[in-house]
């Protein structure tokens, strides 16, 4: 059996996408799909007490954080999961970044690798971010004009989590 390059990070410094790539790239790599999700200085949520269901809100920064020990932990079972769903993937990236992020910056990245663009590697990359969100637990804080909030994410830890 093949041993493939994974790797799974919590850090404060820029995510090297050339770097992470060439990590995850076999010889017989020829496609990675990528997603990298960016601070918003700006963001229109749903919010129906406003009348028009609509607010617009400005950010001047996030604040991420994250329990890294149990984040990477959790990152780790996301790559076991897409291995399981998708067994031609060859290597996986995931990396958050926490600290005080501001707009246009990446703060996570997913990438998957494999031989061709056409064994679901697309589907894997959006199924890593998914998960990330889901289960790895990282916080965000959302600084701006109005004031500051802690953003509500997806992750509710179960038991046995």
């Amino acid at each position: 059996m093949t041993e493939y390059p994974e790797i799974f990070s919590i850090t404060e410094d820029e995510i090297d996408l050339n770097t992470l790539v060439d990590f995850i790239t076999l010889p017989s790599t020829g496609a990675a799909a990528i997603f990298t999700g960016m601070v918003r200085g700006s963001t229109t949520r749903h919010e129906p007490e406003s009348g028009s269901g609509r607010t617009r809100h400005e950010t001047a920064y996030l604040e991420y954080e994250a329990y890294t020990p149990m984040a990477e932990a959790k990152m780790k079972q996301v790559a076991a999961e897409i291995r399981a769903r998708w067994p031609v993937v060859q290597g996986i990236a995931i990396v958050q970044r926490i600290g005080r992020l501001y707009p246009r910056t990446p703060t996570v990245l997913i990438a998957c690798t494999a031989a061709h663009r056409d064994t679901g590697v697309f589907d894997a990359a959006r199924y890593g971010i998914d998960r990330l969100k889901e289960i790895v637990p990282v916080w965000k804080k959302e600084v701006g004009p109005q004031g500051e909030v802690w953003v509500e994410g997806d992750y509710l830890p179960r038991p046995g989590e």
